[in-house]
């Protein structure tokens, strides 16, 4: 087949008009950092999860520190997570002094196995972060019930689920917290940013102090018309809160979530189509239970070239890839502090080394994915 001339890249923002002159008005107002635009788009994300709370940040991870110290997960607690995530979770219970202890995923989906979760429950236990991967719902309603049975937090990793739904509720709708990420690779973006929603007051009042210095008004209302700029602090907080220039990117974003989503959703289903029946390559399974999958990551598993070899081959095609995610166990740091049981992961380790993410982004055309499959298809022949 003949190469293109053009990079494919990974993934690619897509960006209109619309986007543009939302921050260009954004600019010419004269208030940049947080205020009107990012309570709009807190409001609009409300709407979309049914959560009653929702507390915009400069990304995900900010998200997921100041949930974990909110709630008070500190030295000696554990977390029960998959270890096939981002390091950023794991960064954060590390950080904290407390400990990660990983569940096994389904090898299928990469999601975590909601049956193991049980058996790694122990007394030290305060907290269970499933992760909706590639767009695709954990098994909510189980991790919900063994929540419930042993009085643990539930605290969602949203960060692949703006429009996943589980049995027609969407990410971040059960009651609890849930942490969305608008990185410029997800489904929505804000350049950098992300989203707490949660259902609780208090927290969230304890969660919008920590944002910003431990102040509990927001500067847009100190510093507006009347406004009275003196402040205390009765808790130091940090330094997390999202601009208004990135909020009105998000604003814009979501309104065109099911247009982004439903294009998603049409390029997913090609590549089911295109790389069926291709021997060495396996594709993402869906989960059973009744669902809408967001489609933010295509994640194959490569059985039959070592995985540089097969990035090479991608690169000589001019096709770009991601890699989600190396399994966190075996990062050093997590391996010296944290090692696990020997064969305690073993799906997690039979897709680790398989995994690699294909171009998947709205503005791709029906021809670059036509292009990705048959480029597959010579890759794997020739291999």
């Amino acid at each position: 087949m003949k190469i293109r001339k053009e990079f494919l890249p990974f993934s690619r923002p897509s960006i209109g008009e619309g986007e543009i002159n939302k921050v260009v008005v954004c600019l010419k107002s004269g208030w940049i950092t947080t205020g009107a635009l990012c309570k709009e788009f807190e409001d609009e994300f409300c709407k979309l999860t049914s959560a009653s709370q929702a507390i915009a940040l400069n990304s995900a991870t900010a998200g997921m520190h100041l949930t974990l110290t909110a709630l008070g997960i500190g030295k000696g607690d554990e977390v029960i997570t998959p270890s096939m995530t981002f390091a950023s979770t794991i960064n954060m219970i590390a950080l904290l002094d407390a400990m990660p202890v990983f569940a096994d995923i389904d090898y299928g989906t990469l999601n975590i196995n909601a049956d193991l979760i049980e058996k790694s429950i122990t007394a030290k236990t305060k907290a269970i972060i499933p992760v909706h991967f590639a767009g695709a719902p954990a098994d909510m309603e189980k991790i919900n019930r063994i929540a419930q049975k042993h009085n643990l937090i539930v605290i969602e990793d949203a960060a692949h689920a703006v429009g996943t739904y589980y049995k027609g509720i969407h990410a971040g709708g059960f009651s609890h917290t849930a942490i969305f990420s608008f990185h410029p690779i997800k489904n929505i973006t804000t350049g950098e940013g992300g989203m707490i929603t949660l259902n609780d007051i208090e927290l969230e009042k304890k969660l919008r102090m920590l944002r910003f210095h431990g102040i509990e008004r927001d500067a847009w209302k100190r510093y507006g018309k009347g406004g009275n700029p003196s402040y205390d602090i009765a808790n130091p907080g940090y330094k997390y809160n999202l601009p208004d220039m990135l909020a009105a990117l998000g604003v814009v974003q979501l309104q065109r979530l099911q247009e982004f989503n439903t294009r998603r959703s049409r390029l997913a289903n090609m590549y089911l189509e295109g790389l069926s029946g291709i021997s060495g390559i396996e594709l993402p399974q869906l989960p059973r239970y009744d669902h809408t999958h967001a489609w933010h990551l295509f994640v194959i598993k490569n059985l039959k070239l070592d995985r540089d070899e097969f990035m090479n081959k991608l690169a000589e095609y001019n096709i770009g890839y991601g890699l989600h995610f190396p399994a966190t166990h075996t990062l050093s740091y997590v391996k010296d502090r944290y090692p696990v049981v020997a064969d305690s992961l073993k799906e997690t380790n039979r897709a680790a080394d398989k995994i690699l993410s294909l171009p998947l982004f709205p503005d791709m055309l029906d021809e670059d994915v036509q292009y990705v499959c048959s480029a597959i298809k010579e890759i794997m022949k020739n291999g």
